[in-house]
Formats: structure tokens, sequence, C-alpha cells
């Protein structure tokens, strides 16, 4: 086949320091990522020392404060780093996404107090975060969520079972919303809750279609005691806080699926190109080109939409309803383009000799994972119209 290199994406980007910033996580995507990506995945092995890695070089905590070992990045520049990421391996640019998502609600939230003592080492201290807030029972309808918090003197005791968690069983911290109250969304209160605390327990891993590197599993909350100093905003908080994350997390699945998408099509340009059939390569026929053009064009629109999302959200203003069309867009055109790249190879496609099968099957989960497509076109519909009549 042909033995012709990706170009780098050319990025817009607003610092020196910024481009700094991308080189760095290129090089290590390159070197360090990459080359060991089918094999891992193919195990079902994570990169736990590679995130180690990451946070030494400061990638865990690009849009957090400096003042808590962030690194001070806007969120367009942290999302194209994770696209970097996700182009290499989205178990990698996933988990990072994840990571910043579970440390979302203590450095926006949290009292000065517990910024101080916690988000030094989530930040950059070498260790992994995972979010918690759907169940066995509530996944869309994360509001009805079952998993209790009992105040015990200075202490709750938090009883439930929480599922789809990425990272479930390795993660050091999870950040976890539970029922404090009465039915609904006003119930439900965030805490912090350590890796290592008694009576949590993690469920075998799910066995999944695509990134089978990254582990997602149940959590069992058997009775888990943790301080009031680990609740995370008030009381009755905590489904705000959720969906503030969310709005957040969505723009790193966004980004995310736009790295998996221009991999497939890295892919799919490298093998036309050296493919020969009829005497010629397969990209100079018409139908083929066509098809690479309608790829690329849809990867550049769900890029332009999550940088405009994020840029809404460096300037202080309103990004919900950019935030859902960025990740219904972004991730349907990763399926796309992950589905057509596969057909571009055709029987080649379909074997794990070549990465085209492995993005397909990665590409499906994130029309799903942080709220559904119907879920966004729901959020999208509301800011237009209006709640549901009920």
């Amino acid at each position: 086949m042909s033995d012709r290199a990706p170009q780098p994406v050319d990025r817009q980007l607003p610092t020196e320091e910024a481009r700094d910033l991308i080189s760095l996580v290129r090089e290590i995507a390159q070197r360090e990522i990459a080359p060991h990506a089918a094999e891992e995945e193919d195990a079902g092995r994570f990169p736990r020392d590679l995130f180690g890695l990451l946070s030494e070089s400061g990638l865990l905590g690009l849009p957090y404060d400096s003042e808590h070992g962030g690194g001070d990045q806007p969120y367009e520049v942290y999302l194209q780093a994770l696209e970097e990421l996700a182009m290499a391996r989205l178990t990698v640019g996933l988990g990072v996404s994840v990571h910043t998502l579970a440390c979302h609600a203590l450095a926006n939230y949290g009292t000065k107090e517990q910024q101080v003592e916690h988000l030094p080492a989530m930040l950059g201290g070498g260790l992994l975060g995972a979010y918690c807030l759907s169940e066995p029972s509530s996944g869309s309808d994360a509001a009805s969520l079952r998993t209790k918090a009992v105040r015990d003197g200075d202490d709750w005791v938090i009883t439930g079972t929480k599922a789809w968690i990425t990272h479930g069983g390795i993660a050091d911290f999870y950040t976890v919303m539970a029922r404090t109250g009465g039915e609904g969304a006003r119930g439900i209160t965030a805490f912090l809750v350590p890796g290592d605390a008694e009576g949590l327990s993690a469920a075998a891993p799910e066995k999944k279609m695509g990134m089978k590197g990254s582990p997602t599993a149940q959590l069992h909350f058997d009775g888990v005691r943790v301080s009031d100093r680990r609740r995370i905003g008030d009381e009755g908080q905590g489904f705000a806080i959720a969906l503030s994350a969310l709005d957040s997390g969505r723009l790193g699945i966004a980004a995310c699926a736009i790295g998996v998408a221009q991999a497939a099509l890295d892919e799919a340009v490298a093998y036309a190109v050296g493919r020969q059939q009829f005497g010629r390569p397969i990209a100079d026929f018409q139908g083929l080109r066509f098809m690479l053009a309608d790829m690329a064009t849809q990867i550049e629109a769900g890029r332009a939409l999550y940088l405009c999302a994020a840029r809404l959200r460096d300037a202080g203003r309103p990004f919900s309803k950019q935030a859902a069309m960025a990740k219904l867009l972004c991730t349907d055109a990763a399926m796309k383009v992950t589905t057509d790249a596969v057909q571009i190879l055709g029987g080649y496609g379909y074997t794990a000799d070549f990465p085209a099968e492995r993005y397909m099957r990665e590409a499906k989960v994130l029309q799903i994972v942080e709220g559904t497509n119907q879920i966004q076109r729901m959020v999208i519909a509301r800011h237009l119209a209006g709640p549901e009549s009920r």
C-alpha cells in the first residue's frame, strides 16, 4: 500500500504557547500512543503508565487554573489537544476527557479549602478520575437516580450502584451524584469519593464492541462513608453541577469524535492512493474521490462547530445549545466517516490488519456516551421551542 504519511491538521491556535503545546501532544501521540494502540486495544489493556506521563506533562489539567496545578488553557486549545490524543487512540483521548469531567465539580463548585486540599493531586499529581451519574435504571433519565447518601453526624453514608463508569474500578477518585433529598433533580448532591473507600467495589468490566482497552464497569457503594468535607456544593445542587459538567464534557466527546474521524480519513486516503486496481490507484476513480471529499468536509464542519462552542465557553457566554449541536454533529460525522473508511478499504477494511474497523467500532460509542444523540436533539429543541408540554 502507500507509504504516504498523513499531514498534520492545520490548526488555528491563539498563542505561541498553544502551538508549542499541540506540538508536545503530537510528539507524545506519535511516539508513545499510536505505535501500541492496536495491540493494546486488542488485548484490552488500559495504559495507566501513559496517563502518568500525561500528568507529568501537564496534560490532565489543561483547562483548569494554574493556581491548583492546571494548565490555564482555554477550551479551544484543550479540545484540540484532546482531538490529537483521540486521533492516536480513543481510549486515551476519551480517558483525558472523562478525567477532566471528573475534576469539573470540585474546580467550579468546591470551596477554596477543598480546592487547595484536592485539586493539585487531581490535576497534576498522577491521579485518575471518574464521573458517576448513570445507574442501571437511570441513563438518559438521570434525575431519577436511586443511589442514596444519608447523613450520619459529620459523615454521609452512600449506598447504591452506578453503571457505565469509564475508569470504573481503577480510578483514584470518583465524582458521585447521590440522592440526599426527595425525588427529582432537586434531591441530588455531589460528593468526591476516594477510589479506595471502604465499601466501594467494582464489577467486572463490561465486554464492549469497541474501546476494549478502556474499562467500563458498574460501581457498588455498600455503605461507603465520606466526610461532609467531601460534599461538593450545596445539598440539592448536585444535578445542576452534573449538567454543567456535561455541557463541557460533550465538547470533549465532540473533539474525540473528530479525532477518530480524522484518523479514519487519513487511513482511507493513504489506502486509496496506494491501492492499484484496473491499472491505476483507486483514488483516481471519481466515486472514491467524492467519498473522500465528503468525509473531509464533515470533519472540517464538525471541528468548526466544536471550536465555535468552545470559544463561547471561553468568553463566558451560554454554550449549552452549541455543545449539544457539536456532540450531535461530530459523533454522527465520526460514524459516517469511519463506515466510509471501511468501505474504501473493501475487504481489508473488515479485517483487524487495518485500523479502519476499530475506528468504526469506537465511533459508535461516541453517539451514546454523555447523552445519546437523541437526547442532544431534545436539548437543542428545548433551546429553540421551549420545554415540552406536559
